[in-house]
């Protein structure tokens, strides 16, 4: 590496605190805050496009179904209610589906383009890009942070500050707020924070997540991925030479050296593409250059990609200097397609089985579930007009967010059979299951096997498409 170079690395360092810690990583361990330029191009687009799903978190609880809020996770009645569905603890299984299709898909991700999640849909690091960006509407661009970081108080400073961690402590606040509602109703919550007459749960629950994200996103930043985050370790074993990274072309960039004005063709001709210009360091959010290799700090966002190719442009030489490559094209080795990855596979495998048993569970959830257990003991009663009567113990699960009245109705092959009482409605509770009992008797003399199909159903008197079944037995004695 020529002198140029290393001076010109060492005032980088300078400037984003970066520090040798591994001999070949550069990482920053949080000596001077990271002020990471920013640079429009594909990546910052597809960044912000990303990020701004995240509007959902803090208005998606917001939204009304049938009067009531339409997204409520509530686990102090243990039910989930989506849309008019409510599924109940004996749904669980497709949470845990749901919770097993995330994490497969994340590892999927991993396992074929490394830190994609990291990059542009981890909570941490669209906080801290939402932080930063207002914080360059205060304070100004990179330069400029740097340099009223370093300068002494003043009354313009102070003001610029106080601006800044007022908004910041504000969406901090905002951010426990829309937590907390994911959980409670939303104008219910408001009216309770407003007379502060929330629970201790929920004040603790506001509390923590204020600031926690007014501390992580606004003053660890990217200290957050590199040392608490075990994410960032965990994908280390997920790659391998397959998988691409952000990836600086060694052998076309170096050697690296300045443009001059006046410099002879002959000369430019022995230099590499990389004009050493560190644009690519200094819109990294994690302080990390991509031309020392891959790193623990990169989070593959693709931004050193967006400033490498708009200096590409502008010295008339081809994009792709940095540029999402596996380690194997890198090396000039074959690179494999992706349906040529066994561990991809199985992760895709795997998605689509969890899948497919969340929408079978969707599709056969419905709104109210029956069990019947047929009384044990006795089987049967002979009556004493001759007729046989069996006794069943109704559970009758009602999804719904209303009490209903439901009759009952049997079919099977006893002739003449009857159902005690089947013309009283039986009240069901919402969100519960309802327990009653109910007697069916058929003449003695129409009974011809000892065992004979029977299915209840249970009808909503209100609504006659809300209906379940259930298939059991009616026991008589041996002919």
């Amino acid at each position: 590496m020529s002198e140029q170079q290393q001076k010109g690395k060492q005032e980088v360092g300078t400037v984003t605190g970066l520090y040798n810690e591994h001999g070949e990583w550069a990482t920053n361990l949080g000596e001077k805050t990271i002020h990471a330029k920013r640079m429009p191009g594909r990546f910052r687009t597809l960044k912000y496009i990303t990020e701004s799903f995240w509007l959902i978190f803090f208005f998606g609880a917001y939204l009304r179904w049938d009067g009531k809020q339409a997204l409520l996770l509530d686990v102090n009645n243990r039910q989930f209610h989506i849309f008019g569905l409510t599924i109940l603890p004996q749904d669980i299984w497709m949470v845990s589906l749901l919770l097993l299709l995330l994490a497969m898909t994340l590892f999927a991700v991993t396992s074929v383009a490394s830190r994609v999640f990291c990059g542009f849909f981890c909570f941490q690091t669209s906080w801290v890009d939402l932080f930063t960006w207002i914080e360059e509407k205060i304070e100004g661009n990179a330069n400029a942070r740097h340099k009223l970081d370093s300068a002494p108080l003043t009354a313009d400073k102070f003001r610029k500050k106080a601006i800044k961690h007022i908004i910041w402590f504000a969406i901090s606040v905002f951010t426990g707020i829309s937590f907390t509602i994911w959980f409670e109703d939303a104008f219910v919550y408001w009216h309770n924070l407003l007379r502060f007459d929330l629970s201790m749960m929920e004040w603790a629950t506001l509390v923590a997540f204020t600031l926690g994200t007014y501390f992580l996103a606004g003053f660890l930043r990217e200290q957050t991925c590199l040392w608490l985050c075990p994410y960032a370790r965990i994908q280390g074993v997920m790659a391998d030479s397959q998988t691409i990274f952000p990836t600086y072309d060694d052998g076309r960039g170096e050697p690296r050296g300045r443009l001059r004005r006046g410099t002879p063709a002959a000369d430019d001709a022995k230099l590499g593409d990389c004009i050493d210009c560190f644009q690519c360091v200094q819109v990294c959010p994690t302080g990390v250059d991509i031309r020392d290799g891959q790193q623990l700090g990169c989070i593959t966002c693709g931004l050193c990609l967006d400033a490498c190719d708009s200096v590409m442009d502008k010295i008339g030489r081809p994009r792709g200097l940095i540029r999402y490559a596996s380690l194997d094209e890198m090396n000039g080795k074959p690179v494999k397609k992706l349906h040529q990855h066994p561990r991809t596979l199985v992760y895709v495998f795997i998605i689509l089985l969890a899948f497919a048993g969340i929408v079978y569970g969707l599709s056969h959830l419905g709104s109210m579930t029956l069990r019947v257990e047929p009384e044990r003991q006795p089987l049967f009663v002979r009556m004493s007009d001759g007729s046989i009567q069996n006794k069943y113990n109704f559970k009758v699960l009602n999804k719904t967010d209303k009490d209903i009245h439901v009759r009952i109705l049997a079919e099977g092959g006893v002739a003449g059979q009857i159902v005690v009482d089947a013309e009283r409605q039986q009240l069901v509770h919402h969100g519960k299951a309802s327990g009653f009992s109910v007697f069916v008797k058929a003449p003695g003399m129409n009974v011809k096997q000892e065992v004979t199909p029977l299915r209840f159903i249970v009808v909503n008197t209100e609504d006659e498409k809300m209906k379940a079944e259930y298939q059991t037995v009616f026991n008589a004695p041996k002919n």
